[in-house]
């Protein structure tokens, strides 16, 4: 005669159990998390961590397992989870700049604009630099890193007439430093020195703005 199986714990045992490790999850999740500044953000990450834990807690209730016996170890792998970015509902988008992960992952980051564009004369000139700080604000905005499209076709028609000018080993350098290699990667490759590299940068430079025209050709004045 076989013995009949215990029965499954209900939702509310297991619901009482996983409340046993919430104080530890939620320790652990202030430790991980003390360096963000936002008390929200912090808050946000605790719940995420939670939410993270009590699915896992299910699936391992599932499994057999009793999570019981290794909280420290379900509340670090939640809180690792979170920091790279797992939710318990959808995912962050990784090229959203309101998403932290990409701000970590591409090093920026995302702040307020430190003043209005709307102040009355009274609150500009009422503060130190205050017409500074108003004229610093207004030229971020203007800027534009986006190259115009007429500027952008005079450099891909005359970037490679220039870069044809040069000598085999010049073009060959001038390839390897617009790959973003190193300057003494550069010499060692070319059995130069690092300060010669640096003045055929230098050269590089005058030889396409003179080819663009952007600066005169250097006048020697010779005694008669």
């Amino acid at each position: 005669m076989t013995t009949p199986a215990p029965p499954a714990p209900s939702i509310d045992d297991l619901h009482r159990a996983f409340l046993r490790l919430v104080p530890r999850i939620e320790l652990h999740g202030r430790v991980w998390f003390r360096g963000l500044k936002c008390l929200d953000t912090r808050e946000d990450c605790i719940c995420e961590m939670l939410a993270l834990a009590w699915r896992w807690f299910l699936r391992l209730i599932e499994l057999g397992k009793d999570p019981l016996q290794f909280p420290s170890v379900l509340a670090d792998f939640a809180a690792r989870a979170v920091k790279a970015g797992r939710r318990l509902c959808g995912k962050h988008k990784g090229k959203d700049v309101m998403n932290p992960l990409a701000q970590r992952r591409h090093d920026f980051v995302v702040e307020p604009l430190p003043v209005s564009t709307r102040r009355s004369h009274e609150s500009r000139y009422s503060v130190p630099l205050g017409q500074q700080a108003q004229d610093a604000l207004e030229e971020h905005l203007r800027d534009n890193a986006q190259t115009p499209v007429p500027e952008q076709v005079c450099f891909r028609l005359d970037f490679p007439l220039w870069v044809c000018s040069r000598s085999e080993r010049d073009r060959r350098i001038i390839d390897d430093l617009l790959q973003g290699e190193r300057t003494l990667d550069v010499a060692d490759k070319y059995g130069l020195s690092a300060g010669r590299v640096s003045l055929l940068r230098r050269e590089f430079l005058v030889s396409w703005q003179l080819f663009c025209g952007d600066r005169e050709p250097e006048r020697v004045w010779v005694n008669t």
